[in-house]
C-alpha cells in the first residue's frame, strides 16, 4: 500500500510541476487514501499479529 501511495505522490508532484492541476489533485487524493488504508491495515496486522487462525 505504501509503495502505491508513494507512486501516486510522485505522479502528483510531476503533474503539478508540469501544470496539470486536475491530474495532480486526483493523484494526491488517491495517494492520501492509499496511505490511510495502509495505516489501517498495518494497525490491524499489528493488533492481530498476522495469525492465520
Amino acid at each position: 500500500m505504501f509503495n502505491w501511495a508513494f507512486i501516486f505522490l510522485v505522479v502528483a508532484i510531476v503533474a503539478a510541476v508540469l501544470g496539470f492541476s486536475g491530474i495532480a489533485g486526483a493523484a494526491t487524493n488517491i495517494a492520501w487514501i492509499l496511505f490511510v488504508v495502509g495505516l489501517i491495515v498495518a494497525a490491524v496486522f499489528f493488533i492481530r499479529g498476522r495469525s492465520s487462525v
